[in-house]
């Protein structure tokens, strides 16, 4: 029989309290004996009795209820859990308690003659709820069981000693702006590891320490709501909340705990854009290409994300087909650029009227609108230094293959677009000329030709002009010239190839010997059309016959022939085409005369008068070879009297090409001497190829140039039109240095209005010479009139 001791003062060494004991019959039956201090019902004891009777009852060996003992003690004693007895135990200590199971001589001792347990080390019952053990009394003289080993279980009773945790905190939660009270945010969990069924220690409440007056929390589920209306994200947006929960209901001496609830306000579209600047001034360069960037305009929105996205559209102004706008999606701004070319001439100035507008709305906020805005924007076109324009913007031009070197096909049009329209100077782009067959005026723009052109050779020339600022040579335009040169009748026609015809001495009259045909590198527009005749020294040929055969044509044998007589005939065919004026030519027809058998089959055209002898005798051998020998002692005499006339112009690797020295032996007459070249060129241009003066004594090295100059070339008398026929002269001369050289001209122009100003034709005094004219000549010579002119009472000036 198990027996505790204080029964009526402690429910843990009872199990059941004072109103009842568990009783545990280990051989029988369990019986559950009423604790009260009631007397049963009369009746009901006797029913009791006979039930028992029923069974024989046999002796039991233990009785006991479980342990309970409590966790978190503290003191230095051994906590005394509850005591094991065996009714054959006498309290003689015959009897040795053992105690096994978990825990045992760890957690918990008995005493082996007493049988009183005891825990030795501190129990947390959130550690473990309760111990499993096994008891078993000994014989202490010779250990045999005096009872069967029996289990009980002691159990560890809670007390609150853990405070609520929120194993999830700190909490992260967002609710949008301006939302209305009671908007759930967040659920918070707090976890107490008390025993829930045991009291109150595991009963939580929630309540908040921070954060009110804008959220409130559920003191039972622990769920957050918003507590005030209209809260702005924009004044104020991260909201820092702390989140209490305490057992015991709350009561006073609970334990509590915390965990922060980081709460963020999500943004809406609440706010509408503004413009912080309601007129922008902006500038741009004419010369800006387009899509090129003028500015920046910004709209603000304090909203954020999609919310503050913007769209920017011009709405106004005098510049909507000359300016367009984009929104930049990373910091949404109104990217104004380029639309069309600027001109600060056409135009110095624009206004635009730009709109900002927010492209996504929420309609429960549109009582705060219009979501959109306007600002003005004036932009100033400032002007650069344009390169010159040429009007038309391509050149196509027609020329005749026959033009006359210096003849005028085009004039080139350039002018500066800047206000201050400065001096153009035009140039050819020699990559586009390589030839050098154009040149172009440098002031007048005039397109000239300066070699002759062949329409054979080439017939279309593709040249760029270049237009150039006289101020700021940086500033350079261009533009191409289609040059087609058109066809002239200056090819006469000829043969297609040679032609050779053979015919039998035995021929027939009449029978046709050969058809011939002609070419002409010409390519008139009415189309190619051959005239064909005997030469004139032929015209009474009795032998053969010329006939039209639509553009080829065919000769035919009239008599026959002999061999023997003449074995070849050259027949001169006059070939004349259709153009204007008519060209032809002479080509030779060369008939071999043959001996043919009856079917008309060559046998023989006199091969033999072309075929040496068989043998030749030694001395005509060598007359030949020595006159062979001759022949090349004379052509190498004349290759080395070529090169050595050619010797002064070659140029040594160590000189300077640009500073060669010409030295002449020649001594000049003096002012006197007019023989030594030609003055008259100087005098008067047209004179030059009438009076053709020449030295006596000896005759110069070298001769004015302008003697060869073509009388074509200077019927204009113009001196640009001299020189670009000197340039030509000079460059198809063949013995001229393969260098650039200096050539001196001595010719004067005869356009001037003031006639000659050389001192050649001037007279021997100055006394003899009147220039009172200068005066009337403009401001130009008026420095002129003041040095040679005679004033008033001071008589002559020099």
């Amino acid at each position: 029989v198990w027996t505790s001791r204080k029964m009526s003062s402690t429910k843990n060494r009872l199990g059941l309290g004072m109103s009842s004991c568990f009783c545990i019959l280990m051989d029988l039956t369990i019986v559950v004996l009423s604790g009260s201090a009631r007397s049963p019902a009369k009746g009901q004891g006797d029913n009791l009795s006979d039930k028992l009777l029923l069974h024989q009852r046999m002796k039991r060996s233990w009785v006991w209820n479980q342990f309970f003992v409590l966790e978190e003690y503290t003191g230095t004693d051994p906590l005394y859990v509850g005591k094991l007895h065996s009714d054959m135990d006498r309290g003689d200590g015959s009897i040795r308690y053992i105690l096994s199971g978990e825990g045992a001589g760890i957690v918990f001792t008995i005493d082996d003659t007493t049988g009183d347990i005891h825990a030795i080390q501190r129990l947390d019952r959130e550690e473990r709820s309760q111990y499993t053990l096994r008891a078993q009394a000994l014989d202490r003289r010779s250990g045999r069981p005096m009872e069967p080993e029996s289990e009980f279980i002691i159990k560890i009773q809670d007390i609150n000693d853990n405070e609520p945790k929120f194993l999830d905190g700190p909490y992260v939660a967002s609710v949008p702006e301006m939302s209305p009270v009671g908007t759930s945010v967040i659920q918070v969990t707090a976890t107490d590891a008390d025993d829930p069924t045991y009291g109150n220690s595991a009963r939580v409440v929630y309540s908040i320490l921070q954060g009110q007056p804008y959220f409130s929390v559920d003191s039972r589920t622990g769920l957050i709501r918003t507590a005030l209306m209209n809260m702005d994200r924009e004044a104020k947006e991260y909201y820092e909340v702390i989140i209490q929960a305490k057992d015991m209901g709350g009561q006073l001496g609970g334990l509590a705990g915390t965990t922060t609830v980081n709460i963020t306000l999500s943004d809406v579209n609440d706010n509408p854009p503004r413009f912080s600047q309601k007129h922008y001034q902006m500038s741009v360069l004419e010369s800006a290409p387009v899509s090129s960037t003028v500015g920046r305009v910004l709209a603000k929105d304090l909203d954020e994300g999609i919310n503050a996205e913007m769209k920017y559209s011009l709405v106004d102004g005098d510049g909507l087909d000359v300016f367009d706008i984009s929104t930049d999606p990373n910091y949404q701004v109104g990217i104004i650029t380029v639309r069309k070319p600027l001109s600060y001439e056409s135009k110095k100035s624009y206004t635009l009227k730009i709109e900002g507008a927010n492209p996504h709305l929420e309609m429960r906020f549109l009582n705060l609108g219009p979501f959109r805005d306007t600002t003005a924007v004036h932009i100033t076109v400032e002007d650069v230094d344009e390169p010159p324009v040429f009007e038309p913007s391509f050149y196509f031009v027609e020329v005749p293959e026959d033009v006359e070197i210096g003849t005028t096909i085009q004039i080139i049009s350039a002018k500066d677009p800047d206000v201050t329209n400065n001096s153009i100077r035009y140039s050819i782009d020699r990559s586009s000329d390589p030839g050098r067959f154009f040149y172009v005026d440098i002031t007048t723009g005039a397109l000239m030709t300066a070699r002759p052109l062949d329409r054979e050779d080439i017939s279309w020339h593709n040249i760029t002009v270049l237009a150039m600022e006289l101020n700021n040579p940086t500033q350079v335009g261009s533009v191409s010239v289609t040059v087609k040169v058109l066809d002239v009748n200056d090819n006469a026609p000829e043969f297609a190839r040679f032609y050779e015809a053979f015919v039998c001495e035995n021929a027939k009259a009449g029978q046709l010997i050969q058809t011939v045909s002609a070419v002409d590198q010409d390519d008139p527009q009415e189309g190619q059309h051959f005239y064909y005749s005997l030469a004139p020294e032929a015209a009474n040929n009795p032998n053969f016959t010329l006939r039209d055969n639509q553009g080829n044509q065919s000769g035919h044998s009239q008599l026959g022939f002999r061999q023997h007589e003449q074995n070849t005939f050259y027949l001169p065919i006059l070939i004349a085409d259709n153009g204007h004026p008519m060209l032809s030519s002479t080509g030779t027809l060369t008939v071999h005369v043959c001996s043919c058998d009856n079917e008309g089959v060559v046998m023989s055209c006199n091969a033999e008068a072309y075929v040496l002898p068989v043998s030749l005798s030694r001395g005509a051998l060598i007359a030949i070879l020595a006159c062979i020998f001759v022949l090349l002692v004379l052509v190498l005499l004349i290759l080395s009297m070529r090169r050595h006339r050619k010797q002064p112009y070659i140029i040594d690797e160590d000189e300077n090409i640009h500073e060669n020295i010409v030295r002449y032996d020649d001594e000049g007459g003096g002012e006197e001497d007019t023989e030594a070249f030609d003055i008259a060129a100087m005098w008067n241009p047209r004179e030059a190829q009438v009076v053709a003066k020449s030295r006596q004594d000896m005759l110069p090295e070298i001769e004015s140039l302008s003697r060869y100059v073509p009388q074509t070339c200077m019927m204009d008398s113009s001196v640009h039109n001299y020189v670009l026929a000197k340039l030509y002269e000079a460059d198809m001369d063949l013995w001229a240095p393969p260098f650039d050289s200096l050539q001196t001209y001595m010719f004067e122009g005869n356009g001037s209005v003031a006639e000659s100003l050389s001192s050649l034709q001037s007279v021997t005094t100055d006394s003899d010479q009147s220039y009172d004219y200068l005066t009337d000549w403009g401001p130009r010579f008026k420095k002129l009139a003041e040095m040679y002119g005679v004033t008033e009472g001071n008589g002559a000036v020099w």
